[in-house]
Order: structure tokens, then C-alpha cells, then sequence
């Protein structure tokens, strides 16, 4: 029996191809259904314990769940933080969809305050469809008597909720997933030196440059740029994807930019990959 972790997505809030988009990457993405690509998220399986629990409740949830619960009962939903692409998944709990029961929902109070306090979502609470399940970030939590998950706190934009990466532990390997992240500058003593607690490591990559949204003032949306993350990390023993990618960055295709970052050893995740936790 082992604990597994699966990638359920890449791409950041607005999905590839992002509505109304007519950079290079959507219009590939429009015309070959092969290239398209979910919005980042996660799956944990423990086999041993029969249950599963998904990281992030996404607009393509219907699709993340579906082959989660097909390796396992689906036992929790963990959130990171409250933009666009990581809670409105929640909505296909409710009765107009699945109509679940006393699903717990695991994320800061920060996080679970901001639910309550808003519809629809303060409804699938107060109907029995979601359950709170407050995780103070850096506690950890015993999800099974081999699985043991805890959120990290990260700076981000942070208008509505706090905003968590998650550290998940197998009793023999560890993964680290950081969807967003406004800077590596939070880690102490430094992201190169924090990550060595870790075997995995799946980290924002949302831009590739600050040129490759040249109509916003990127400041605005602030990112670590996957030339500068790879740079700080080169040479890590930690095996290190970048995730999260926007629309417009060029390691959605092949050339340069993929073989500048490969050369460096590293890569971006594919949807489906898996790592073994431990047995």
C-alpha cells in the first residue's frame, strides 16, 4: 500500500486557452484540444487508509475529482488561498450538483471566515454540504497514521484570505506544493537551504519574464520569475517542477526557454504525475 500524490492541473486561475485570449499559446490551445490544461491542483491517495484528499478546489473540479475518486474515496478538500482558481470548485458540493455530506474543508480561519461570510458558499456550510476544518498554518496535521499535511504561510495578495503553500510528508518522502507566492523572501534562511527538509517540490512558475504581459503592470500581480527561482536553485538536491504556469508563458511550448530550464535540471509538471510518498 502506498501514498501516492498526483498533479491535477498546471495552469494558473484562468486555465490555457484563457477566455478571451489571443496570445500564441490560446490560439494553440483552441485549435488542438491536446494542448489545453487545467488550473493547478493536487491529489493525495493513501491506499492503505482507502481514502483520498484533493489540494485546491478548482474550476475544473468536476474533472480533478472524478479521477481522484476513481483511485479512492475523496476524504477532504484542502485550499490555499481565496483566488479564482483555488476554492469556486466548492460550489459542485452543493445541492445543484453532487449534494455532498459533511465534506470537511480543511484551510486557515482567515480562509474559512471568508466562506462563512459570503454566499453561496456560507450556504453549503450552514446546509451540512461542507464541514470547517480549521489548520492553523505551520500545525501539523495527521491526516492517516502515515499521511501528515501542513500548510506553510506565504505572502501573496492577500485581499480576502491569507494565503498557505502545503507541506504534505509520507513516512519516507515529502513533497512541498506552492502554487503562489508573491517572493521567495519569506523562507529562512533562504528557499535553497528551507527546501532541503523536502524531496519534491512543485513551485509557482506563473511567468517565465516581466515582459510577457505587456499591456499590466506586472507589479501588480507579483510572482517570482521562474529564471530567477531556477537560478537561486541550481544544483539543489530537491527535485523541483515548476506549476502554475500563465497563459502567456513560453514554457507551455518547446523551445528556448523549456531547454534553458532543463539545462538548469529542472521542469514544468504534467498532469497525471504521480510521486510515491512511501509504502
Amino acid at each position: 500500500m502506498t501514498i501516492t500524490v498526483f498533479l491535477l492541473g498546471m495552469a494558473q486561475d484562468g486555465g490555457l486557452p484563457q477566455p478571451g485570449c489571443q496570445c500564441s499559446n490560446c490560439l494553440a490551445a483552441r485549435a488542438n484540444p491536446a494542448q489545453r490544461q487545467m488550473v493547478v491542483s493536487l491529489g493525495v491517495v493513501d491506499e492503505a487508509a482507502g481514502k483520498s484528499w484533493l489540494i485546491d478546489a478548482t474550476p475544473d473540479f468536476p474533472a480533478q475529482y472524478d479521477f481522484l475518486a476513481a483511485r479512492a474515496p475523496v476524504a477532504g478538500i484542502m485550499l490555499t488561498h481565496a483566488h479564482m482558481g483555488h476554492y469556486p470548485g466548492l460550489l459542485y458540493l452543493g445541492p445543484e450538483a453532487m449534494n455532498a455530506r459533511a465534506m470537511p474543508v480543511h484551510a486557515t480561519e482567515r480562509m474559512l471566515a471568508f466562506l462563512r461570510a459570503h454566499e453561496p458558499w456560507s450556504s453549503l456550510f450552514d446546509a451540512g454540504h461542507l464541514v470547517a476544518r480549521a489548520s492553523p498554518p505551520g500545525q501539523v496535521h495527521a491526516l492517516t497514521p502515515e499521511l501528515r499535511v501542513t500548510p506553510i504561510p506565504v505572502p501573496h495578495r492577500d485581499e480576502q484570505s491569507d494565503t498557505v503553500a502545503w507541506l504534505v510528508q509520507g513516512p519516507q518522502r515529502s513533497l512541498f506544493f506552492c502554487p503562489d507566492i508573491d517572493h521567495w523572501r519569506a523562507f529562512d534562511p533562504d528557499l535553497r537551504t528551507w527546501l532541503q527538509r523536502v524531496d519534491i517540490a512543485l513551485l509557482d512558475g506563473t511567468f517565465f519574464s516581466r515582459e510577457e504581459l505587456p499591456t499590466r503592470n506586472i507589479t501588480l500581480i507579483p510572482h517570482p520569475l521562474v529564471s530567477h527561482t531556477a537560478g537561486q536553485l541550481a544544483g539543489t538536491p530537491t527535485d523541483v517542477l515548476f506549476i502554475h504556469l500563465n497563459h502567456t508563458n513560453p514554457l507551455w511550448q518547446a523551445g528556448p526557454e523549456q531547454q534553458w530550464l532543463r539545462a538548469r535540471g529542472f521542469s514544468i509538471g504534467t498532469f497525471g504525475q504521480s510521486w510515491c510518498l512511501g509504502k
